[in-house]
Protein backbone atom coordinates (compact mmCIF):
# COMPACT_ATOMS: atom_id res chain seq x y z
CA UNK A 1 0.00 0.00 0.00
CA UNK A 2 1.25 3.45 -1.13
CA UNK A 3 1.93 5.77 1.99
CA UNK A 4 1.74 9.34 1.64
CA UNK A 5 2.78 11.49 -0.78
CA UNK A 6 3.21 15.71 0.20
CA UNK A 7 3.32 18.85 -1.70
CA UNK A 8 5.21 21.89 -1.48
CA UNK A 9 6.01 24.68 -2.84
CA UNK A 10 9.00 26.62 -3.25
CA UNK A 11 7.97 30.07 -2.91
CA UNK A 12 10.47 33.08 -1.92
CA UNK A 13 12.42 30.52 0.63
CA UNK A 14 16.28 30.62 1.33
CA UNK A 15 17.71 26.99 0.08
CA UNK A 16 18.35 26.39 3.89
CA UNK A 17 14.45 27.07 5.29
CA UNK A 18 13.73 25.25 1.95
CA UNK A 19 15.66 22.15 3.35
CA UNK A 20 14.74 22.58 6.96
CA UNK A 21 10.72 22.49 5.93
CA UNK A 22 11.39 19.00 3.84
CA UNK A 23 13.66 17.64 6.67
CA UNK A 24 11.27 18.23 8.96
CA UNK A 25 8.28 16.14 7.31
CA UNK A 26 10.83 13.73 6.71
CA UNK A 27 10.80 14.07 2.59
CA UNK A 28 13.21 11.89 0.74
CA UNK A 29 12.29 12.72 -2.18
CA UNK A 30 11.42 16.06 -4.07
CA UNK A 31 9.27 15.52 -7.22
CA UNK A 32 9.58 18.52 -9.37
CA UNK A 33 6.09 19.26 -11.31
CA UNK A 34 7.37 22.27 -12.71
CA UNK A 35 6.90 22.45 -16.41
CA UNK A 36 9.55 24.82 -16.74
CA UNK A 37 11.86 23.86 -13.78
CA UNK A 38 13.68 27.94 -13.48
CA UNK A 39 13.22 30.91 -11.28
CA UNK A 40 14.88 34.04 -11.96
CA UNK A 41 13.56 35.62 -8.87
CA UNK A 42 14.57 32.32 -6.71
CA UNK A 43 17.24 30.93 -8.58
CA UNK A 44 17.53 29.00 -5.80
CA UNK A 45 14.76 26.90 -7.36
CA UNK A 46 16.19 26.79 -10.86
CA UNK A 47 16.83 23.19 -11.50
CA UNK A 48 20.24 23.15 -11.45
CA UNK A 49 20.67 24.54 -7.85
CA UNK A 50 18.22 22.91 -6.61
CA UNK A 51 19.36 19.22 -7.66
CA UNK A 52 22.58 20.71 -5.53
CA UNK A 53 20.99 21.90 -2.59
CA UNK A 54 18.90 18.62 -2.11
CA UNK A 55 21.57 16.17 -2.63
CA UNK A 56 23.47 18.36 -0.21
CA UNK A 57 21.17 17.15 2.09
CA UNK A 58 20.59 13.64 1.13
CA UNK A 59 17.80 14.34 -0.37
CA UNK A 60 16.81 12.77 -4.06
CA UNK A 61 16.01 15.39 -7.09
CA UNK A 62 13.14 13.78 -9.52
CA UNK A 63 11.95 15.85 -12.48
CA UNK A 64 8.48 15.10 -13.99
CA UNK A 65 7.76 18.60 -15.37
CA UNK A 66 7.55 17.31 -18.86
CA UNK A 67 4.34 14.82 -17.96
CA UNK A 68 2.93 16.23 -14.88
CA UNK A 69 3.51 20.28 -15.58
CA UNK A 70 0.92 22.78 -15.98
CA UNK A 71 2.04 24.18 -19.36
CA UNK A 72 2.45 20.89 -21.54
CA UNK A 73 3.55 20.86 -24.97
CA UNK A 74 0.67 18.94 -26.44
CA UNK A 75 -1.30 20.98 -28.23
CA UNK A 76 -4.33 18.84 -27.89
CA UNK A 77 -3.82 19.56 -23.61
CA UNK A 78 -4.90 23.25 -24.89
CA UNK A 79 -8.35 24.26 -25.20
CA UNK A 80 -8.89 28.00 -26.91
CA UNK A 81 -5.41 28.71 -26.02
CA UNK A 82 -5.52 27.52 -22.32
CA UNK A 83 -4.79 24.84 -20.84
CA UNK A 84 -7.13 22.15 -19.83
CA UNK A 85 -6.51 19.91 -16.81
CA UNK A 86 -8.99 17.57 -17.77
CA UNK A 87 -7.38 17.10 -21.05
CA UNK A 88 -3.97 16.70 -19.30
CA UNK A 89 -5.07 14.23 -17.18
CA UNK A 90 -6.30 11.95 -19.80
CA UNK A 91 -2.68 11.76 -21.27
CA UNK A 92 -1.18 8.54 -20.83
CA UNK A 93 2.27 9.76 -20.01
CA UNK A 94 -0.37 12.01 -17.01
CA UNK A 95 -1.49 8.66 -15.77
CA UNK A 96 1.78 6.75 -16.01
CA UNK A 97 3.11 9.15 -13.80
CA UNK A 98 0.46 8.84 -11.36
CA UNK A 99 0.96 5.58 -11.00
CA UNK A 100 4.78 6.29 -10.59
CA UNK A 101 4.06 8.37 -8.01
CA UNK A 102 1.90 6.14 -5.94
CA UNK A 103 4.62 3.03 -6.30
CA UNK A 104 7.26 4.88 -5.50
CA UNK A 105 5.62 6.25 -2.31
CA UNK A 106 5.34 3.12 -0.83
CA UNK A 107 9.30 2.90 -0.45
CA UNK A 108 10.17 6.91 -0.65
CA UNK A 109 8.67 9.99 1.13
CA UNK A 110 7.88 12.17 -1.85
CA UNK A 111 7.31 15.47 -1.52
CA UNK A 112 5.74 17.65 -5.03
CA UNK A 113 7.32 20.46 -5.29
CA UNK A 114 6.25 23.85 -7.67
CA UNK A 115 6.43 27.37 -7.08
CA UNK A 116 3.21 28.84 -5.54
CA UNK A 117 3.10 28.91 -1.47
CA UNK A 118 -0.54 28.54 -1.26
CA UNK A 119 -1.76 24.96 -2.51
CA UNK A 120 -5.10 25.72 -3.51
CA UNK A 121 -3.25 27.98 -6.01
CA UNK A 122 -1.19 25.46 -7.42
CA UNK A 123 -1.96 22.54 -10.03
CA UNK A 124 0.04 20.16 -7.89
CA UNK A 125 -3.07 20.02 -6.15
CA UNK A 126 -5.59 20.82 -8.29
CA UNK A 127 -4.26 18.55 -11.21
CA UNK A 128 -2.15 16.48 -10.02
CA UNK A 129 -3.53 16.07 -6.33
CA UNK A 130 -6.64 15.65 -7.73
CA UNK A 131 -5.57 12.64 -9.60
CA UNK A 132 -3.77 11.07 -6.49
CA UNK A 133 -6.77 11.41 -4.50
CA UNK A 134 -8.85 9.78 -6.59
CA UNK A 135 -7.04 6.98 -6.82
CA UNK A 136 -6.89 6.55 -2.78
CA UNK A 137 -3.74 8.35 -1.90
CA UNK A 138 -3.28 10.19 1.47
CA UNK A 139 -2.26 13.21 0.37
CA UNK A 140 -0.64 16.05 2.49
CA UNK A 141 0.41 19.65 2.06
CA UNK A 142 3.50 21.05 3.46
CA UNK A 143 2.55 24.92 4.03
CA UNK A 144 5.43 27.42 4.43
CA UNK A 145 5.49 27.88 8.14
CA UNK A 146 5.88 24.17 8.25
CA UNK A 147 2.35 23.15 8.98
CA UNK A 148 0.89 19.91 7.28
CA UNK A 149 -2.68 20.22 5.99
CA UNK A 150 -4.39 16.77 5.11
CA UNK A 151 -5.81 17.03 1.43
CA UNK A 152 -9.66 16.79 3.33
CA UNK A 153 -9.04 19.88 4.78
CA UNK A 154 -7.46 21.11 1.57
CA UNK A 155 -10.67 20.33 -0.12
CA UNK A 156 -12.41 21.62 2.33
CA UNK A 157 -11.20 24.91 2.12
CA UNK A 158 -11.51 24.48 -1.90
CA UNK A 159 -15.04 24.14 -1.59
CA UNK A 160 -15.67 27.14 0.62
CA UNK A 161 -12.92 29.43 -2.08
CA UNK A 162 -15.88 28.31 -4.89
CA UNK A 163 -18.93 29.02 -2.91
CA UNK A 164 -19.63 25.20 -3.72
CA UNK A 165 -22.40 23.80 -0.83
CA UNK A 166 -22.37 20.35 0.10
CA UNK A 167 -26.13 19.58 1.72
CA UNK A 168 -29.32 17.07 0.64
CA UNK A 169 -29.75 18.79 -2.83
CA UNK A 170 -25.49 18.86 -3.39
CA UNK A 171 -23.52 15.83 -2.51
CA UNK A 172 -20.09 16.43 -1.71
CA UNK A 173 -18.28 14.26 -4.65
CA UNK A 174 -20.45 16.51 -7.07
CA UNK A 175 -19.40 19.80 -5.51
CA UNK A 176 -16.23 19.21 -5.04
CA UNK A 177 -15.46 18.25 -9.23
CA UNK A 178 -17.23 21.60 -9.55
CA UNK A 179 -14.44 23.66 -7.23
CA UNK A 180 -11.42 21.07 -8.74
CA UNK A 181 -12.98 22.42 -12.57
CA UNK A 182 -13.46 26.22 -11.45
CA UNK A 183 -10.37 26.23 -10.12
CA UNK A 184 -8.31 24.82 -12.66
CA UNK A 185 -10.00 26.94 -15.31
CA UNK A 186 -9.48 29.84 -13.57
CA UNK A 187 -5.51 29.53 -12.88
CA UNK A 188 -4.43 27.47 -15.99
CA UNK A 189 -1.54 28.71 -18.30
CA UNK A 190 -2.91 31.00 -21.07
CA UNK A 191 -0.52 30.44 -24.08
CA UNK A 192 -2.25 33.06 -25.78
CA UNK A 193 -0.86 35.79 -23.10
CA UNK A 194 -5.22 36.80 -23.37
Amino acid sequence: MAAAIYTVGHSNHSALRFIDLLRDADIACVADVRSTPFSRRNPQFSQNALAASLKDAGIEYWFLGEVLGARPKDPDCYEGGKASYARIAATAAFREAIGDLIERSSETRIALMCAEKEPLECHRTILVGRALAQRGTDLKHIHADGRIEPHGEAEARLLHLMKETVDLLNDRAAALARAYDKQGKRMAFNATGA
